[in-house]
């Protein structure tokens, strides 16, 4: 798998063509759920306040949990009450839908849901049924907007607002559909969202993810000082921006350790690199907080929107009358 998943970022090889029928084949697959849920034969549902879909048309790695930590906490800020549902990925809760608390495990709530949770001042409830995780919000809060985490092509649940993340560096990879390429729908796509949100430069609706400080995994205390070399531990869909901004901090990076994307760590992941600092995300460093070793660190990135992007934002509320202004 992880050799196809490279052919991705490449140029069109062999693995690519021999591929491409399945590909043929989810394309057609795609194309006929939409326009069963355009004609109606399947129902869509609609929630008793308006969603805001942060999502993707590619695999992994474009940088969505930053924005997704800003956008709340923006929106937040300007007097909006606001829920996030997510589907959970990797999650194993005693139930669904299923609120993330200060109770919970990262093994009952998966690690995205856990990261937003901890970082974030609103109701975090996963399930793979998102019309449940509305209507328990209706129940149990008061809330002006529910963002939606992921599930753009979640067609079943109707949206006011589609905001779709593009990384500016690996772009859409090869081009092609699943599984010949990272893509779950093709580019034109892109035409029907409200918003398209640039992770890094090239497109002036932008934000850039900056490094805010190296902390402990086992506190989360923030470091003064910290080992300047050590093992790059990551369990994402692209660990090069991640090593990368190691780097940029100094740290020498003496060897890496890739896992696939929401690997469940244990103990023995780790026991190859002794008493060796260890550097990963934040999103990997929830999963390994109850066995961490003291010179095991995370780097904390923030999302920094341009000026564009925050004006196109206020326009979108405005014009779906979810936010009316001062």
């Amino acid at each position: 798998m992880k050799s196809i998943e490279n052919s991705w970022y490449r140029p069109k090889s062999f693995i690519t063509y021999l591929l491409l029928p399945l590909s043929a084949i989810f394309w057609c697959a795609a194309i006929v759920r939409r326009i069963l849920f355009s004609l109606g034969f399947i129902k869509r549902f609609n929630a008793h306040v308006p969603i805001l879909v942060i999502g993707n048309i590619s695999i992994g790695g474009n940088g969505k949990t930053p924005f997704a930590l800003w956008l709340v906490n923006y929106l937040q800020n300007i007097g909006l009450k606001v829920a996030v549902i997510s589907r959970g990925y990797g999650s194993n809760a005693p139930h669904y839908p299923y609120e993330v608390t200060t109770s919970s495990s990262v093994l009952e709530a998966g690690d995205e849901p856990f990261l937003l949770h901890s970082r974030l001042q609103c109701p975090v409830v996963i399930g793979p049924d998102r019309q449940a995780s509305c209507e328990y919000i209706k129940r149990e809060y008061n809330v002006d907007l529910i963002i939606s985490d992921d599930g753009l092509q979640h067609y079943k649940m109707n949206r006011a607002v589609e905001f779709c993340i593009v990384d500016s560096t690996r772009g859409f990879g090869n081009g092609c559909l699943l599984p010949a390429g990272p893509l779950r729908e093709l580019p034109s796509r892109l035409r029907s969202v409200d918003l398209v949100v640039t992770n890094g430069i090239g497109a002036p609706c932008n934000y850039q993810l900056e490094s805010t400080g190296i902390y402990r995994v086992g506190s989360g205390e923030k470091c003064e000082s910290y080992p300047d070399m050590g093992i790059a531990v990551s369990a994402i869909g692209n660990p090069a921006r991640f090593e990368k901004s190691l780097s940029e901090l100094g740290i020498d990076i003496i060897e890496t350790a890739h896992f696939r994307d929401h690997h469940a760590y244990q103990n023995g992941d780790f026991d190859r690199f002794g008493h060796t600092a260890v550097f990963m995300t934040e999103k990997d460093a929830v999963k390994c907080k109850s066995f961490a070793l003291e010179n095991w660190y995370y780097l904390r990135v923030d999302a920094q929107p341009s000026k564009m992007l925050i004006e196109r934002l206020l326009n979108i509320l405005k014009k779906k009358e979810i936010y009316h202004g001062l």
